[in-house]
C-alpha cells in the first residue's frame, strides 16, 4: 500500500446484493450444524452490523428466536475498549448452548471474544473475517486482508467518488 493512502482506502466496498448473496451460504454453512438435531435455539446478531446477516440467515434456517447484543467497540473509525451496552435474554442464553451468534466482520476479535467469554458454548459465525479475529470465530465466508476497511452498503450513499489514478 502506498504510504499516501489512509488503511482506510484500501477498501471492499459490498453492495445489499452481496451481503444478501455471502449471508445465504453463511446460512447453508450453518445447515444441520447446530446441536439439537442439527437446529439451533436461537441465533442472536451483535448490533450493529451483525443484524441484517443475523435477520437472513434466521429466514433462511427457520429460526424464529432472534434477539441481540449490543457490544460498542468502535468510535467512527478507531477502535475501543469493547463493552457490552445490552445484552439477551439470560433464560434464553445461558452459557450459549444452541445459540448462533452473528455479526457481520470480525475485525481484531475483541468483540467476539468479550461475547465468547460471556456465553462460552454459543457458536459464532461471521460474513467476514480478518487474520487477527479469525481464531475468535467458528464459521465464516470470505477472508479479507487485516489492512482492508469494508464498507457496507449500510453505510454508504451513492454519491461520485473520484478515480483511483488520474482525473478524467
Amino acid at each position: 500500500m502506498s504510504p499516501d493512502r489512509l488503511p482506510h482506502e484500501k477498501g471492499f466496498h459490498v453492495s445489499w446484493d452481496q451481503i444478501h448473496r455471502d449471508a445465504r451460504a453463511l446460512a447453508w454453512r450453518l445447515d444441520g450444524k447446530g446441536p439439537d438435531n442439527g437446529a439451533w435455539k436461537a441465533v442472536v446478531g451483535i448490533t450493529r452490523g451483525g443484524l441484517v446477516p443475523a435477520m437472513i440467515v434466521s429466514r433462511e434456517l427457520d429460526i424464529r428466536v432472534v434477539d441481540t447484543i449490543s457490544v460498542k467497540s468502535y468510535s467512527h473509525q478507531s477502535q475501543t475498549e469493547a463493552r457490552v451496552i445490552k445484552a439477551p435474554q439470560p433464560d434464553l442464553m445461558g452459557d450459549g448452548t444452541g445459540i448462533l451468534v452473528v455479526d457481520d466482520l470480525v475485525d481484531s476479535g475483541k468483540t467476539l471474544e468479550l461475547v465468547r467469554r460471556i456465553y462460552p458454548n454459543a457458536h459464532f459465525a461471521t460474513v467476514y473475517a480478518k487474520p487477527s479475529g479469525r481464531p475468535q470465530v467458528d464459521t465464516y465466508i470470505t477472508e479479507v486482508s487485516q489492512d482492508t476497511w469494508i464498507f457496507f452498503p449500510w453505510d454508504m450513499a451513492l454519491q461520485y467518488v473520484q478515480p483511483f489514478r488520474g482525473t478524467d
